[in-house]
Parts: C-alpha cells; sequence; structure tokens
C-alpha cells in the first residue's frame, strides 16, 4: 500500500500537496476543512509592506482630512497609530493553533530592516517555517541584474541570522539564470525553494481605454516551467524542491515528483474545485503508486530529473529541435485549413 510521506523545508509531511499562501485560510473553518480533506500543510496569506504602508499612509490621510477646520482647532481626533503587522501576527498565530498540520508563513518586505524585523515577529507566533517571497519587477532601465541578485541574497543572509526557523525562498523564473541564482541561495543553507511565484499582469479595458488588474486563477497545465526547473535541480542543491503553479490533479503532482520535486503547493485548483479535491488527488497518488509497484515517494522522486536520465538532451533546447522535426505529426493533428 502506498504511503505518501514526504519532506518539505526538513519537515516530515504526511502527504506531498501543501495549500499554498493565499486568502482561503484566514477562514479557520475552511482551513480545518483542508485538513481533514488531506492537505499535509497550510501556507498563510503573505505580509507585504508595501501594503502596511499603504494602509498607514491611508489611515493618516482620513484621519487629516477635517483637521483646521476652525481656527482654534489643530486637530479632529487624537493620535492614532497603524497597527502595522500585528492583524497578521494575530491571525496567523491564531491559525496555527486551529490546526494540527505545520503551518507556514509568507513574507514580502522591501526593507532589509523590515525583512528582519518582520521575519522575527513570524517567528515569534510559533508557525513551522516562513517563506520569503523574492521577486522584483523590472521598471528602471539603469539598474543592473547583479544588483537585484546581491540585494536578494544579503537579505536572506541577515534574515537566516535572527531565525532559528526553516526558511523557504519562493522566486521568479525571470533572473537570467535561475539555476545560478538558486545555487548560490542553496549556499545560505535554504532549506526549500518554491518554484515559481506568478504574478498578476495588467490587462486593458478596450471599452474605457483603461488599465485594470483582473484576477485570473492559474490555469491548467501552466506548470511545464516548474517541471523543467525541477528535473534541472534535483540532485544538485540541498534544499527541498516545491513545485508551484497549475498542479491540479494527481497527474501533475506525480510529474513534479518524477522530475525531482518533494511537494506541491496548490490553490487555484482547490478555489475552483473545493477543498474535497485534495482527497480525489490523493487517491489518484496512491492508485498510480499502487499499479506501479512503488510503496514510498522516494522510490520514484526524481526519476525523470536531468541527473537521472539518459537522455543528455531531455532538459535543453534541443527539444526544441526534435519537435520541429517531427511537425509533421502536428499537420496531421491540425492540418491547415
Amino acid at each position: 500500500m502506498a504511503k505518501l510521506r514526504t519532506t518539505y523545508m526538513g519537515i516530515e509531511l504526511k502527504n506531498p500537496i501543501i495549500i499554498g499562501a493565499s486568502n482561503m485560510v484566514q477562514d479557520h473553518k475552511f482551513a480545518k476543512k483542508l485538513e481533514e480533506a488531506g492537505a499535509a500543510a497550510l501556507v498563510y496569506k503573505s505580509l507585504f509592506e508595501e501594503q502596511v504602508l499603504f494602509e498607514r499612509i491611508q489611515l493618516q490621510s482620513e484621519l487629516e482630512a477635517h483637521n483646521e477646520l476652525h481656527a482654534e482647532m489643530t486637530r479632529l481626533f487624537p493620535t492614532v497609530e497603524h497597527a502595522g503587522p500585528k492583524e497578521y501576527l494575530v491571525h496567523l498565530k491564531k491559525l496555527k493553533e486551529s490546526v494540527s498540520i505545520p503551518v507556514f508563513a509568507s513574507l514580502n518586505a522591501m526593507q532589509k530592516d523590515t525583512w528582519i524585523e518582520y521575519a522575527t515577529l513570524i517567528q515569534e507566533t510559533g508557525v513551522d517555517g516562513i517563506e520569503l517571497n523574492f521577486y522584483t519587477m523590472p521598471e528602471e532601465f539603469d539598474r543592473d541584474a547583479s544588483l537585484v541578485e546581491e540585494h536578494q541574497l544579503d537579505i536572506l543572509d541577515n534574515v537566516k541570522r535572527v531565525l532559528k526557523i526553516p526558511v523557504a525562498v519562493k522566486l521568479s523564473p525571470f533572473y537570467s539564470n535561475p539555476l545560478h541564482v538558486i545555487g548560490r541561495m542553496d549556499d545560505e543553507d535554504v532549506d526549500a525553494f518554491v518554484l515559481f511565484n506568478r504574478f498578476f499582469q495588467p490587462d486593458i479595458n478596450l471599452e474605457d481605454e483603461v488599465l485594470h488588474f483582473p484576477y485570473n486563477l492559474t490555469p491548467e497545465s501552466d506548470n511545464r516551467l516548474t517541471l523543467r526547473f525541477a528535473g534541472l535541480l534535483y540532485g544538485n542543491i540541498n534544499a527541498d524542491i516545491c513545485a508551484n503553479t497549475g498542479i491540479f490533479n494527481a497527474n501533475d503532482v506525480l510529474k513534479m515528483l518524477l522530475a525531482g520535486a518533494s511537494s506541491v503547493q496548490m490553490v487555484s485548483a482547490i478555489m475552483k474545485n473545493g477543498a474535497d479535491h485534495i482527497k480525489v488527488v490523493l487517491e489518484g497518488i496512491e492508485e498510480w503508486m499502487d499499479k506501479k509497484g512503488y510503496t514510498y515517494i522516494k522510490e520514484f522522486q526524481g526519476k525523470l530529473a536531468k541527473q537521472k536520465i539518459k537522455d543528455p538532451f531531455g532538459y535543453k533546447r534541443a527539444q526544441y529541435v526534435d519537435i520541429l522535426l517531427k511537425s509533421r505529426d502536428l499537420y496531421k493533428q491540425y492540418p491547415l485549413k
């Protein structure tokens, strides 16, 4: 009988399915439902320093909007300060207390001091680990890529110094060489890498001729890039690999495990199909393992990673050439009209 235990951030999980960072687990009843359905761990929604700063400015603006309406009045309200990350920390601690499976926090800050401050406060809530969201959107033509990487490595080094809990890094794929960056971060004893961050992209409303940002769930099969890098990384880093984006069913999970991941994060699939979808996915994994004669995930994890396969071009661009050479099959499937 298949046994689904695996590891993430060095922590043993009952199976590979982690609920990724989202607002879903803000509802503690639903978080408990996810646990009962089989989720092995939960990632609480991200704490964004940018959002805290925005809310602080907004509060101050609202409090001062009606100041000096009278010649003898300087302030309408007494001095009130924004709570900063306190509300987030309170809810995070309550989530940790409401379930028995591991709970991880997610953090994205702007200033180095804030990364350290918020990470330390998060650790005090009793969570099992923390996920650092490292990403930078290109906005400046004169900002050198190496400066971005050095800045993130500096933050990682400083955060690792003050924390005792495991640290994962969730990355975007938008580096000149993600393997190089991940390798350097792995040297800092990162416990896991989450591949990859998925960004909200702007769209254009043609009627009003304005930008808008639709909330698009991850489409199915949007996981090929993750699979490629899981296969390239397995056996070459010490950290655990967690696959993210486009994980919808048992086949998706199994492919990631074969490529080298030890776990996956699911969000969109659960939002679309409900908490009980976890049971369906786990049953599918068990069925495949029993059919193949596997008892433990370790028996096939990384079996199709670059390090293990005989084909030297399996994870290289030569795939593209091979596909082009076989393009006649594509035209048979989709004839030109």
